[in-house]
């Protein structure tokens, strides 16, 4: 069974990298909540959304558990996991748009029968 990802999660997917390269990485969790469950009932969709939530995930642990006193997540991440935060959550973006785009089909047309 094959669903199309909704306007929610195609703005939500958008908006996770914004969020994560706008600083605002702690509140990158609500698109990212919004995208697994808005595709939990597409085979396709759920492969890029769980890259979306490792993406996310990753960081999060590592702020959370770490050693270090850094008040803010998005303070936490260097600049390449940043990049690579948002570059994950841009590829999902795109194959989200991918997965939304209608399948094109060729015309109906007379067969020829020989």
């Amino acid at each position: 069974m094959s669903v199309t990802p909704s306007r929610a999660v195609l703005v939500a997917a958008w908006a996770f990298p914004l969020l994560v390269l706008g600083q605002f990485a702690l509140l990158a969790v609500v698109p990212v909540a919004v995208v697994l469950i808005g595709t939990r009932h597409s085979r396709a969709g759920r492969w890029w959304s769980g890259l979306l939530a490792a993406a996310y995930v990753v960081p999060l642990a590592l702020w959370v558990f770490g050693p270090g006193g850094v008040p803010s997540l998005s303070k936490s991440m260097s600049p390449a996991l940043t990049a690579a935060v948002a570059g994950a959550g841009v590829a999902v973006a795109v194959a989200h748009t991918v997965l939304r785009r209608p399948v094109s089909r060729p015309a109906p047309g007379p067969t020829s029968c020989r």
